[in-house]
């Protein structure tokens, strides 16, 4: 599981591994988010490549252990052919925070679904863990940076402005990305979160503007304040309107909405977009069809769909 691929021009892709993990403490954060730090010797060697990492949490099914989990560098198609009812779940999330130095890793989870018996695995397992719970990471096997560990925040060297928009999935990310950004750097952070009790203070650079937009004081469909919000923004950011260009349509309930360019854009404004995939649809068509950002400059995810686990 740890060996690696050449992929050309020196660069070499890490393999994916397990590191099975313990739940050392659980904390609030919020009425919607609870922070879960896992420890673990192997996470010394954990390959963590900081800004929006994603990486995939592995839950064994209820009464089953870790060990369910196949070894191996064809893990996932073993994977795929375990029954049901001993497959352990996969799902992705980002990583908040590593400490190599103290063998810990912060993962922040949104508790969306919880009251209305509508969550999916993962975020009932979160709402419920306790400490000494065992669960496992899948991440890279060592250091690095870039598409290949997970990481999608790749603002050209042009972009000298940056707005980012998301909802409450998107929070996490957002804050890894601001904490890592250098003193001088400037934009606005636009967040959808339901309430007010789950705002958070990061460390961010001064020129950058956080703005948080609390979805259930204004009763408004998921998405809707962050629309009016990233027009602002944008404008504010790049006060004269370019000549649009037309986005091809993509069907979210049969599609992938995720388009991650790579560091070849020239603008001066970069654009980060993640959340439910029917908002940053809609959110896209406004940074590159009614705003003109180049689409090589607007990078979003759509991290989950209405209605679907």
């Amino acid at each position: 599981m740890t060996a690696t691929i050449t992929t050309g021009a020196n660069r070499t892709k890490p393999a994916y591994r397990l590191f099975p993990v313990d739940v050392s403490r659980v904390r609030p954060l919020g009425p919607s988010f609870v922070r879960i730090t896992f420890t673990g010797e192997c996470l010394r060697s954990f390959g963590s490549a900081g800004d929006d990492q994603r990486i995939k949490i592995v839950l064994p099914q209820p009464g089953r252990t870790i060990s369910d989990f196949p070894d191996g560098p064809d893990w996932y198609s073993s994977w795929l052919g375990l029954p049901e009812r001993i497959r352990p779940v996969l799902r992705t999330y980002t990583v908040r925070t590593h400490r190599p130095e103290s063998a810990e890793l912060d993962i922040d989870f949104v508790l969306h679904g919880i009251d209305s018996g509508h969550g999916g695995p993962a975020t009932h397992w979160a709402a419920n863990t306790v400490p000494g719970d065992r669960i496992g990471l899948l991440g890279p096997d060592r250091p690095g940076g870039g598409r290949m560990w997970g990481c999608e925040w790749a603002p050209p060297e042009t972009a000298d402005q940056l707005v980012l928009a998301g909802d409450e999935t998107a929070v996490p990310a957002v804050a890894a990305i601001l904490e890592a950004l250098p003193d001088t750097a400037r934009g606005i952070a636009c967040l959808e979160v339901p309430e007010p009790r789950d705002r958070q203070d990061w460390n961010c650079p001064p020129g950058v503007d956080v703005r948080w937009f609390f979805r259930h004081n204004h009763g408004t469909e998921h998405g809707a304040l962050l629309e009016t919000a990233l027009l602002e923004a944008v404008a504010e950011l790049q006060p004269h309107r370019s000549t649009g260009t037309q986005l091809d349509d993509v069907d979210v309930d049969t599609g992938a909405l995720w388009e991650v360019p790579e560091r070849t854009a020239t603008g001066r404004v970069y654009g980060w977009l993640a959340g439910e995939a029917g908002t940053i649809k809609r959110l896209r068509r406004i940074l590159v069809t009614d705003r003109g950002l180049p689409r090589e400059s607007v990078a979003f995810m759509g991290y989950w769909r209405h209605g679907r686990s």
